[in-house]
């Protein structure tokens, strides 16, 4: 295994201890002032029984979804580092930091690379401080899960502008999503201290073990709903959003923050 996974393991059995009541209380307030964190729309920090539990927390308050029928909604809480219109099969996980999706998306969807070409990306960073639970950003017919193990390099800016294909290299969950017989990706992509990527409609995902295995899950008949929750990370990470050619137009986002449920496409 590879430093970072090694270093991950290890903060996540940190992470997932349930210390004494006012231990944890402790911890978590520190950690919550330490970060900043807003949590007018969840539970008081002490009702948290681990940091696990404070990173993975549900909202109280639902957010209402607002966006018309034809719109995609942000699947997360978080900073857009990179957008715009793949070139040919490139795209960029920062500026001047280009990788290929056929590396991204590996070979198990290769019957929709033409489709991705000249298309569109979106890159959503999620900090420390965010939200941590990922949605779906549109209604659409779930075809195919693959799991790619790999490293776990922090995703934060210092490391998107200093290591090359840093997404490719990095552990990474896949989601085929198709709807109106158009296709898009979402790439979950884990990170220093992200324990573990969780899927509730797939609990055969295993992430930060050893082994070097890819793993692929197919599906028929599974419907999925806009803000339907997909899962979570353990922590911060990124997701990267592909769309194949002239099916939407996306916001103009780079380097906003933005909120699961804000509006981030059109579709043409």
């Amino acid at each position: 295994m590879h430093i970072t996974n090694v270093i991950s393991q290890w903060f996540g059995k940190f992470a997932k201890t349930q210390f004494p009541s006012p231990i944890q209380s402790i911890i978590n307030r520190g950690y919550v002032k330490f970060l900043g964190l807003n949590m007018s729309e969840f539970k008081h920090p002490k009702h948290y029984k681990s940091l696990n539990a404070l990173f993975t927390r549900e909202l109280e308050i639902q957010r209402e979804v607002k966006s018309a029928a034809n719109e995609f909604i942000s699947p997360t809480d978080s900073l857009i580092t990179q957008c715009g219109k793949i070139q040919g099969d490139l795209a960029l996980q920062i500026k001047g930091m280009e990788y290929s999706y056929e590396d991204l998306l590996t070979f198990y969807c290769k019957d929709n690379f033409e489709k991705l070409e000249n298309g569109d990306f979106m890159n959503f960073y999620l900090s420390p401080k965010d939200y941590h639970r990922y949605h779906s950003p549109f209604d659409f017919e779930l075809k195919k899960l693959i799991h790619v193990p790999g490293k776990l390099y922090p995703v934060n800016l210092k490391y998107l502008n200093k290591e090359l294909e840093l997404f490719v290299q990095n552990e990474r969950v896949i989601i085929e999503c198709e709807t109106d017989g158009k296709v898009f990706y979402m790439v979950f992509v884990g990170a220093l201290n992200v324990g573990q990527m969780v899927f509730e409609f797939e609990p055969r995902v295993e992430t930060n073990i050893d082994t070097a295995e890819i793993k692929v899950y197919e599906y028929e008949n599974i419907k999925i709903s806009k803000a339907d929750c997909l899962g979570y990370f353990k922590m911060g990470s990124t997701v990267v959003m592909l769309w194949e050619k002239d099916f939407v137009q996306i916001e103009e986002l780079l380097e906003q923050n933005i909120k699961y449920t804000d509006k981030i496409a059109t579709l043409k």
